[in-house]
C-alpha cells in the first residue's frame, strides 16, 4: 500500500512543483500553539515535520534552539508531542507527520514504546539526526515494521560509494543536507552546485524522493524549485521568535510566511 508520504510527493509531482515541508517544535511557544501552527499552516504545506525538544541539539542552530528552549520551558515532554500528534492527525487538516530529534530521547523513552506510540497517533516518518547509517539499520527495520518511514541524512561529504548503500537501504525518502553547517545557517554554497549534488544522488535511483533541507528561506526556495521537496525550518523558528517578542500571534504571522514560500515554488 502506498504510504501517505509517497501520496504527498506523487501530488506535488502532479501539480509540476516540489512539495513544501516544514518543521517546527511541538510546544513553541506553548503546547496549544503548536498545535494551532501545525493546523493554521497545513493548506499550504504536504508534509510536516515536528521537532521534539532536546536541551543539547547538536545539529540545530540558533533559531531552532530557540524554539526547543521555549518548548521545554512549556513544560513539553514526549507524550505531550504525541498528544498533538494524535489531535493534528484526527483534525480536518491532517498532513503526513515527520518526527524528528535525536536518539537518545528515544532510548530513554524506550525504543519499542516510541515506535509504539508513534504508529499509534499517525506518525509517517522519522527523522533521528544523531543516528547514521549503518548504525541505524536495525532501528529502520523496526520502524518498517510499523509501517513508518525512517528517513535517512546524506551530505556534501558522504561518499559515492557511501552514496549508494545508504540510498538502497533507505525507504521512501532521503534527506539531502545542503552544506556544511548546523540548521539556519546562512546558504554558503550557490543554488547550483547544490543542484549538482542532489542530481547525482538522483542518478542513483532516480524515483527515489529525496529532499533538501538546511538553509532554505523566501530568498532561496525558488532556485532550488526543480528538488522533488524542499524542507523550511530555521526560517519559521526565526517568525515565532519575532512574532512573540513583538507580541503578534504567531499563528497567524507563520501562516503568512508559509503561504509567501509556497507561492514561490508553484
Amino acid at each position: 500500500m502506498i504510504s501517505q508520504i509517497s501520496k504527498a510527493f506523487n501530488l506535488a509531482k502532479k501539480q509540476n512543483r516540489p512539495a513544501l515541508l516544514t518543521y517546527t517544535v511541538a510546544g513553541d511557544n506553548t503546547k496549544k500553539k503548536s498545535l494551532e501552527i501545525l493546523k493554521s499552516i497545513s493548506k499550504h504545506v504536504d508534509i510536516c515535520e515536528l521537532g521534539f525538544a532536546h536541551n543539547t541539539p547538536i545539529a540545530d542552530g540558533g533559531q531552532i534552539q530557540n524554539s526547543a528552549y521555549r518548548a521545554i520551558k512549556s513544560g513539553t515532554k514526549l507524550k505531550d508531542v504525541f498528544k498533538i500528534v494524535k489531535n493534528f492527525k484526527n483534525s480536518k487538516f491532517s498532513k503526513p507527520i515527520i518526527l524528528m530529534g535525536y536518539f537518545n530521547m528515544i532510548l530513554q523513552y524506550g525504543k519499542n514504546k516510541f515506535l509504539a506510540d508513534c504508529k499509534k497517533n499517525g506518525v509517517n516518518g522519522l527523522i533521528v539526526v544523531d543516528l547514521p547509517w549503518p548504525e541505524n539499520k536495525n532501528f529502520a527495520k523496526e520502524c518498517k515494521k510499523k509501517s513508518i518511514c525512517f528517513i535517512q541524512l546524506l551530505s556534501p561529504t558522504t561518499s559515492y560509494n557511501r552514496l549508494k548503500l545508504i540510498i538502497t537501504d533507505s525507504h521512501e525518502m532521503v534527506y539531502y543536507i545542503s552544506m556544511l553547517s548546523t540548521t539556519g545557517g546562512k546558504l554558503k554554497v550557490s543554488p547550483t552546485k547544490i543542484l549538482s549534488n542532489y542530481k547525482k544522488i538522483k542518478k542513483i535511483k532516480p524515483n527515489k524522493n529525496c529532499v533538501i533541507g538546511f538553509g532554505i528561506t523566501e530568498k532561496t526556495i525558488s532556485s532550488l524549485k526543480s528538488a522533488d521537496g524542499l524542507v523550511v525550518g530555521s526560517a519559521i523558528c526565526k517568525e515565532i521568535t519575532k512574532s512573540l517578542k513583538n507580541r503578534q500571534n504567531p499563528v497567524t504571522k507563520v501562516d503568512k510566511m508559509v503561504k509567501k514560500l509556497k507561492s514561490k515554488i508553484i
